[in-house]
This record gives structure tokens, sequence and C-alpha cells, in this order.
């Protein structure tokens, strides 16, 4: 570009000529390889092969909401389904900063290296009301299992249903069962009504208390406590030894005054420490012993009977519930009968009682 500055008449004066525009493109981008799309034939076979990364994407397709997704899904698990159900499938809850990460890096560790296991973590993680996003870190506490080849640890957002627990985690229970993960650990968010919906889908379910950490009566809780089949005092380790002690019999305590549980066996509390990784062979032996004595009575294969039929009522609500607030019939006058509600034309009950009798008669 010509600059008249630069003529011999205004001596002293330049404009330096500057630079060239620069593409808007960076010429030294390569463009990433698309992700290869299996077809169901070959997410199973490589699942059945324990190809940790099909595994991965395929709980991701369970996750999505694309009803393409979902339907491949469902092709993935029916083929999936006759070679699953041969883990041991332990819940693990407690409030939070009890301890539960660290301990499922501290059982998991113990498991695979003394006992040749292979384990599958599937960790739940709050979605927020706000952004409905989740942060996902569980796996930054399980510093040994994140680099152990035999274990795959899966963190999942909640998004908000079923009380906390991810809407397709016994899905993926299946999956990686498939996989030839023996054992599965379910850890909750620790809070609302997930303890209920992981309880129905495992076999053992473990609480990790703590101590000293204000009145114990606030620990000892009729609903989680009736539910759990083994509690374990978590930090017991330096001046806290005997806290936890004292703990662990308040809770053994407070277990004589539930009725006897239906599989017949009697809930242990044991103490322990997930950080110097003591009492954790105690723990083990536990779940162990538990297994074995439902086995035997027949209680373990009575439970996971009436897990799969509390699951199939549950899936069925779901497509109810997600049918109808899909349906565009339904989307379109729900907005109508919302006004009505807010003006106080009609109450909130008569018109759920007419959007639903609308539905069912398109």
């Amino acid at each position: 570009m010509y600059h008249p500055e630069n003529d011999p008449q205004f001596a002293g004066l330049a404009v330096n000529r500057g630079v060239e525009k620069l593409p808007a493109v960076n010429p030294y981008f390569k463009k990433t390889k698309t992700r290869r799309v299996y077809t169901p034939a070959e997410y199973v076979e490589g699942i059945l092969q324990g190809n940790v990364t099909i595994l991965s994407q395929a709980v991701t397709l369970l996750e999505s909401n694309k009803s393409e997704h979902q339907q491949l899904a469902q092709q993935i698990i029916e083929k999936c389904l006759p070679h699953a159900g041969n883990s041991i499938r332990i819940g693990i809850t407690g409030v939070p900063g009890a301890g539960k990460s660290t301990s499922i890096d501290a059982f998991g560790m113990y498991l695979i290296k003394t006992h040749q296991k292979k384990l599958a973590v599937l960790a739940i993680d709050p979605s927020s009301e706000r952004s409905k996003g989740s942060i996902l870190g569980d796996k930054t506490r399980m510093e040994e299992l994140s680099r152990e080849p035999h274990a795959f640890i899966r963190p999942s957002p909640s998004v908000g249903s079923l009380g906390g627990v991810a809407r397709k985690t016994r899905e993926t229970i299946i999956l990686c069962e498939a996989a030839g993960f023996d054992t599965v650990f379910v850890e909750t968010v620790g809070v609302g009504q997930s303890e209920t919906a992981v309880h129905s889908m495992v076999d053992f379910f473990l609480l990790i208390q703590l101590a000293g950490a204000g009145d114990e009566l606030q620990g000892i809780k009729r609903g989680i406590m009736e539910m759990a089949d083994g509690i374990v005092v978590n930090k017991a380790d330096g001046n806290n030894i005997d806290k936890a002690k004292l703990a662990a019999a308040q809770y053994r305590n407070a277990l004589h005054l539930f009725p006897p549980s239906d599989s017949g066996w009697t809930p242990k509390v044991l103490t322990y420490s997930g950080y110097h990784k003591t009492g954790i062979r105690e723990v083990w032996e536990m779940i162990f012993d538990y297994i074995a004595f439902t086995r035997q009575n027949g209680y373990f294969q009575h439970k996971r009977n009436s897990q799969s039929k509390f699951w199939m009522y549950e899936s069925i609500n779901e497509q109810l519930k997600s049918r109808f607030y899909n349906n565009p019939v339904i989307v379109k006058e729900l907005l109508e009968k919302e006004r009505q509600v807010l003006h106080s034309e009609i109450s909130s009950f008569v018109a759920a009682k007419l959007m639903l009798d609308r539905y069912f008669n398109l």
C-alpha cells in the first residue's frame, strides 16, 4: 500500500509497510479424525473382550437423551444381558465428608491385589439445580484405582433423577458385568433418596459413618440404618480411635432396636481407617460372609429378582413421564393450564387431571 508520508519531500517522516493480513484459519490446523461409529454387534464384541474404551462409549450412549442413542443402547444391553449377573454389587453411602471416595480407593486396591478381582466403580455425582452441570471429580480422589488396569471408574451426573442416582446406573452395571468386572461399587451422593435407589440395585449396602462429628444420634436415622447390611466407622486413627470405638458401640446398640432384616443377617459394625488402610481386611470378610450367608439361604437370588421387578416398574413410570412431557399437544396446552392455575381459575389438581385425561384420550 502506498503511503504519501514516505515521499522525499516529507523528510523525517516514515511509515512502515506493515504486515500482510493473516488468514482467518490457522494454517497449521489439522482436522481431527471423527470418532468411529460402531454397530451394536461391534459394541457387544468389544465389551465382551473387556475393551474399556468401547465400554465407556456404550455407557455414554446409555446416558444420552437422544432417541437414536437410546435405541442403540437398548440393543447393546439385550445382547449383553446373558453375560451379566456374575458380579457382587456393593452400594456405598455416607454423609458428605465421610470418606466414601477414599474408602473405595482403599477397598478396591485391597480387593484387586489380594483377591485378584476386577472392579468397576460407578460414582454418582450430584448435578447443580441451577446449571445442571456436575464436577465429576470423584475419580481424582481415587488415586491408586485410577491408575489400576483392573479397575474401571465411571463418574456420572445425577441429573436430578431418582433422588440422586444416575438414571441408567442399573444398565451400566449390566455392561460392566458383561465386560468381565466381577465386583461393582455404586457410590451415592450421600444425600436425599439416593440411598433407597442404590439399595434397590446392589447385593450389599455399606454405610460409612464418622465419629466425633457432633451428636452421634444424628447418624442413627431409622431409614438408612435399616437398609444397611454393614456399618463402618471411618477415620479410626490417631486421637480418634477411642471416639470411633464409642461411635461403633452406639451404632450396635441402635441396631438392636430394629426388627430383624428379611435376609436373616445381623448387620455388623466395624471401625477402620481409609487413609491409613487399617481394618480393610475385616470389612471385606464381613462382605464375603454376607454374600455366602444369603446365597445359602436363597435370599441373594430372591433380592435380585425383586430388584429386576422393581426396575421394570420404574422404567414404565419413567417412560410414561417422558412421553407425556414430550408430546407436542400436551406441551402446547400445558401453558394454558399453567396460566389458569396462576390466575386461580382452576386448582392445580383439577388442571393435572384435565391434562392427564387429555393425554390418554389422544
